[in-house]
């Protein structure tokens, strides 16, 4: 029987979901929490990737048991799973799904939110970017806006990964003053590359200072170079928002 984890963590004390050899993954930790509870060796798989440092709101991942869990267990075992796993990450609900359901391959879509501020402040830190320059949110926004426009995303792609295509569709992208001095960018897409997200930010940050023109931006995106863009933007402003899959895979 196969079943979805919906989970949070804050993944500023790990070294990204994925399984590292030699450091602390999300994905490791809580694979070992789950298979101490049921009691044989649980993998698990995640709707993706996400880098050091980077948070999620609302991850995706599935696991496989030889026996059918009702409803009860289920809450019983999301209870114990909290209970056992560290702080930095909740479990929300365990659902089960359909056979071929695929925390990865069944996603319709993922949603990340990466935070800025520009003012000093002691609380946001952690979680938020700050930028000492004037960012022109108009001409960021007109970056934003010339995404749609382009499939291969290249130049925003970690280099030297066993990605084998590089082609995304973008469905939402666009930055919103969330109060003075404090932005949010919201970006969503049908799959996302390794470092894209920041990689964007980056270099839509170059844009909002005025060393780049929205022409040119998309001309860095034409170059398919990675070279060619801006540095990728720091791990810790940037959260998995939301991964979306369809009703008709869940039981």
């Amino acid at each position: 029987m196969r079943y979805f984890l919906f989970l949070a963590y804050d993944g500023s004390a790990y070294h990204g979901w994925q399984f590292q050899p030699n450091a602390v993954s999300v994905q490791e930790t809580i694979q070992k929490s789950l298979s101490l509870l049921l009691q044989r060796e649980t993998p698990i798989v995640g709707a993706g990737r996400t880098d050091t440092g980077v948070h999620a709101r609302h991850m995706a991942a599935h696991f496989d048991t030889d026996t059918t869990l009702d409803g009860n267990q289920l809450k019983n075992l999301t209870h114990r799973l909290n209970l056992v796993l560290p702080p930095d990450i909740a479990i929300h609900c365990i659902r089960p799904v359909t056979p071929e359901a695929h925390a990865r391959f069944s996603a319709l879509s993922r949603t990340y939110k990466y935070y800025v501020h520009t003012a000093k402040d002691p609380f946001v830190r952690a979680y938020s970017d700050r930028e000492y320059w004037h960012l022109d949110l108009d001409l960021m926004n007109e970056a934003a806006a010339r995404l749609f426009d382009f499939s291969d995303f290249t130049s925003f792609a970690k280099l030297h990964t066993d990605t084998k295509t590089n082609i995304c569709r973008i469905m939402q992208a666009r930055w919103e003053e969330t109060s003075p001095g404090e932005y949010v960018f919201t970006i969503q897409a049908d799959r996302f590359l390794r470092n894209m997200v920041r990689a964007i930010v980056g270099t839509m940050f170059m844009v909002g200072r005025g060393k780049l023109s929205v022409p040119e931006f998309c001309a860095t995106i034409q170059r398919h170079d990675r070279c060619a863009a801006g540095d990728s933007a720091p791990a810790c402003a940037l959260f998995l928002e939301n991964v979306e899959y369809p009703d008709s895979i869940f039981l």
